[in-house]
C-alpha cells in the first residue's frame, strides 16, 4: 500500500509540475509575441489562450506526435543501411559523394570541386 501511495504521488506531481512548465512557456510565448512580433511585424497582440493555441499548433506542424525522435532517426539509419547493404563497394562511394557534395553546396564557404586549384 505504501509503495502504491509513492507513485501516485510522484505522478500528480509530475502532472503539476508538467502543467506549471506548460503554462509558464505560453506565458513567455505571450510576452515574446507581444514584445516583439507586434513591434517589428505590426501583428496583432494576442491572448495567454491564444499563445497556448500557438504552441499547441506549432507541435502539430512543426513537431509531430510520432513520440521519441530518435526512434525515428534509428529506424531511418537503419533503413539506409539495408539499402546500402545491397550495393556494391563503387556504387555506395558513388552515393556518399553525392550526399557530400549535394551537403557542401549549402555551405558559406565551401570551395567548388569542379575548379581546378591553383
Amino acid at each position: 500500500m505504501m509503495h502504491k501511495k509513492f507513485w501516485i504521488k510522484k505522478i500528480i506531481g509530475f502532472t503539476i509540475i508538467a502543467i506549471a512548465c506548460l503554462a509558464a512557456l505560453a506565458w513567455v510565448v505571450m510576452l515574446l509575441w507581444n514584445g516583439v512580433l507586434a513591434e517589428v511585424v505590426q501583428v496583432s497582440t494576442v491572448t495567454y489562450w491564444q499563445a497556448l493555441g500557438l504552441l499547441v499548433l506549432s507541435k502539430i506542424l512543426f513537431g509531430g506526435f510520432r513520440g521519441k525522435g530518435g526512434d525515428y532517426k534509428k529506424k531511418w539509419k537503419e533503413k539506409m543501411e539495408q539499402k546500402l547493404a545491397g550495393l556494391s563497394e563503387e556504387e555506395r562511394e558513388k552515393i556518399k559523394e553525392e550526399w557530400r557534395n549535394r551537403c557542401n553546396m549549402w555551405k558559406r564557404n565551401s570551395v567548388n570541386n569542379d575548379t581546378p586549384s591553383q
